[in-house]
């Protein structure tokens, strides 16, 4: 049975307890009005701040998603349109706090759900290499409650304009845009929150009930158990497929509701998927170097690090493809979501694209290396930082356009939500043993070397 050391535990307590403090002093420097968003960015630009921002002073109010519109205005026109985009430009800074909160509110969210559909693929494929890590893959899990919770606290709070971060569901912006009132049937905020909560209680439900079946396989005396966990399991991927899809198209691509891809659900789904997979490895190597998992072998290690280069390389192929043909098609309403990103964020989007891609394909592509354990998790961690970064880009030129900085606020939410998942991990770990006694595959995975 694994004890959570004192050491880990009061770790955890101080990470979040900081994190909280971080994530205070980035919504009470937040700015409350015109005047002080414009002090604030006219103290950037001295800063000369992340490359880029020195026009921010001038043009800070700058609309990433119409760019083109204002250009040639008339000065007839220009205080009413200066009036505007002040406004717009303390939105963004407003919406600064509540992104970070929200990125790394869905990051370890989502690695979660990652190892929730890399669990449920290896229930219903009867794969026999990986019983023996189940256990850590259910402990990962469990952090879907308090992770779902909060992000569908954070959801609420915006539907209630809380922060300025899903432009459609402000009724002024609506009523002045024809694309999104075509959207209305979808984008709006009631059938919002009932996706969510069904999203977040069909998840959560196929945890529980899988974990339950799980434990109760330990105790009985024939295979009952574990034929239903194949069953609930094949139908829930049938389940998680269909609401991946839909959740990152809500709860990332809507905040850019001018803005879609086809590829976007798939995208969201390798990046996670190769997130939880990597907290997998990591989790296991930690335990092992304790004394426990003791017959988790390099084996074991060596496939989970194959899954991390394998899927790093289907998250860069989504990429490419989403990137490519947007780009080379130069459609405007399409372009600008890179343009965006190009000009703006160069430093965060060029830094995922090495981390996620570079980095693994040139360091775990060597077999041997996937088979030391100090390796593995130095890999992991550059992983890891390099998804943030995914969703970091994928949140932030949406919300906070070019006033993006990386400080106070997103130091914070990394230290929070990173303290939460190790206590809740851990501290679920400690519930019932880590090797599963009668899952009829244990000694093949036991016995599992190569």
């Amino acid at each position: 049975m694994y004890t959570f050391s004192n050491r880990l535990k009061i770790g955890s307590f101080i990470a979040m307890a900081v994190g909280l403090i971080f994530l205070v002093i980035g919504f009470t420097s937040a700015p409350s009005t015109v005047e002080e968003a414009k002090a604030i960015v006219a103290s950037a630009h001295h800063d000369d701040h992340g490359g880029g921002h020195a026009e921010a002073a001038e043009h800070a109010t700058e609309d990433t998603h119409g760019e083109a519109a204002g250009h040639g205005q008339e000065a007839a026109h220009e205080e009413g349109h200066d009036a505007s985009h002040d406004e717009h430009l303390l939105h963004q800074l407003q919406n600064r706090p509540w992104s970070a909160l929200y990125v790394a509110a869905f990051f370890f969210f989502m690695i979660a759900l990652g190892v929730l559909a890399f669990y449920a693929i290896q229930r219903a494929s009867q794969a026999g290499w990986s019983p023996l890590l189940f256990r850590v893959m259910e402990g990962i899990t469990a952090y879907l409650v308090p992770g779902g919770i909060i992000v569908f606290v954070i959801l609420v709070l915006s539907v209630l304009h809380m922060n300025h971060m899903f432009v459609w569901m402000d009724a002024d912006v609506v009523a002045h845009d024809k694309l999104l009132q075509g959207k209305a049937g979808y984008l709006n905020p009631t059938f919002f929150l009932v996706r969510a909560a069904i999203f977040l209680g069909g998840w959560i439900f196929y945890r529980e009930i899988s974990r339950k079946l799980s434990l109760a396989q330990d105790e009985a005396d024939d295979n009952t158990n574990f034929v239903k966990n194949f069953r609930w399991s094949a139908g829930f991927l049938v389940f998680y497929l269909v609401t991946e899809s839909m959740m990152s198209w809500d709860w990332i691509m809507s905040l850019d509701p001018h803005w879609f891809s086809t590829l976007f659900g798939w995208y969201v789904f390798a990046s996670m998927f190769v997130s939880g997979i990597t907290v997998i490895a990591m989790v296991s190597i930690y335990l092992k170097s304790k004394g426990h998992l003791e017959n988790v072998n390099d084996s074991h290690i060596h496939d989970l690090a194959k899954f991390m280069f394998a899927i790093s390389i289907f998250w860069t192929y989504l990429w490419f493809s989403q990137f490519m043909l947007i780009w080379y098609a130069n459609i405007p309403e399409e372009v600008t979501y890179y343009i965006a990103r190009f000009q703006d964020y160069k430093l965060p989007f060029f830094s995922m694209l090495v981390m996620n891609f570079v980095f693994p394909l040139l360091v775990l592509m060597n077999s041997d290396y996937k088979r030391i354990n100090w390796f593995v998790i130095m890999a992991g961690i550059v992983v890891l930082f390099g998804h943030y970064l995914d969703v970091y880009n994928m949140v932030m030129p949406a919300t906070v356009g070019d006033q993006w900085h990386f400080g106070i606020p997103e130091i914070g939410g990394i230290l929070f939500f990173g303290g939460l998942f190790v206590f809740w991990v851990f501290n679920t770990l400690t519930k019932h043993p880590l090797q599963p006694k009668r899952n009829p595959f244990v000694e093949e995975s036991r016995q599992f070397h190569y």
